[in-house]
């Protein structure tokens, strides 16, 4: 992990690093923002020692200032999230050890988030954004309007780790290659309704539309600035389950559409209303 992947919360931990006693008592336990957050590779478990990274522990020991036994919460991905004990070695090195879980892993969301690629600083913010949303998969697709070039996949992963750092989610979204818009179209399960943010969207309400739609795993796709040519847009309009979903009267820049769409999906179909879209339900 980069040293710009580590603002992470700190700013209710005591000066030597440990949860106030006030903090515990009223739960926070169970999902606590006060403890530094880390993204690790390593699996976990009940007595698991992990050795950080070079960045990891500067960041930990010199940045937060952090003391032996200080608290930190870690997740994988894979294992749930662990309290984990710090214990410097020097001033530069340090070792994570396993405590106890604080919560078990979470599946991940069955939402498809497709988007033609944007520039540097713009699609780090959607990347982060899309992830704190709730998608589970993020599909970069080539249009031809599209304005930037090859997507750096290590650096969109990053993204998506930062996020999950930052708001407490457990489950990594699956990061994908850049394709061209109609084999990533073609990749969708037949089943699954494709969510097509639309200017010209016959129904005006976006709420109305979504309400109104088939019923199945979801898939939000975000075209490129400039919108789809008229050969795309017909290779959209042939697929039997699609929603096209108007965002209201102003227009909108990708990366702001990206956040203004997914939030009318969770609100109308996904976790905001007690759905789940989560793989396997």
């Amino acid at each position: 992990m980069s040293v710009r992947n580590h603002r992470i919360v700190a700013k209710r931990a005591s000066g030597d690093g440990r949860l106030r006693s006030s903090d515990r008592e009223i739960g926070l336990a169970a999902y606590d923002f006060a403890a530094p957050r880390l993204f690790l590779e390593a699996p976990l478990a009940a007595g698991a020692r992990v050795a950080l990274d070079r960045a990891q522990a500067n960041y930990l020991l010199n940045v937060l200032r952090l003391g032996p036994a200080a608290d930190v919460l870690a997740f994988n991905g894979r294992d749930g999230e662990w309290r984990m004990q710090v214990q410097p070695e020097g001033r530069k090195s340090a070792t994570l050890l396993a405590l106890s879980q604080t919560r078990p892993q979470t599946p991940l969301p069955d939402l498809v988030y497709l988007f033609a690629p944007l520039k540097h600083a713009r699609l780090d913010y959607m990347a982060q954004k899309a992830v704190e949303m709730g998608a589970g998969s993020l599909r970069p697709v080539l249009t031809r309007r599209t304005q930037a070039g090859r997507v750096n996949l290590d650096r969109m992963r990053a993204n998506a780790v930062e996020a999950a750092e930052q708001c407490g989610i457990l489950a990594l979204p699956e990061v994908r290659a850049e394709e061209k818009l109609e084999a990533a179209l073609a990749a969708l399960e037949p089943n699954r309704v494709l969510v097509f943010c639309d200017e010209d969207a016959p129904i005006a309400d976006p709420i109305a539309a979504l309400a109104a739609a088939p019923p199945g795993p979801l898939a939000v796709l975000i075209g490129p600035e400039g919108g789809f040519d008229p050969s795309e847009r017909d290779v959209l309009m042939a697929r039997e389950r699609i929603v096209r979903l108007s965002l209201g009267p102003r227009i909108l820049r990708a990366d702001t559409a990206a956040v203004a769409a997914l939030a009318v999906v969770q609100a109308v179909r996904g976790d905001w209303r007690g759905g789940s879209l989560r793989r396997g339900d």
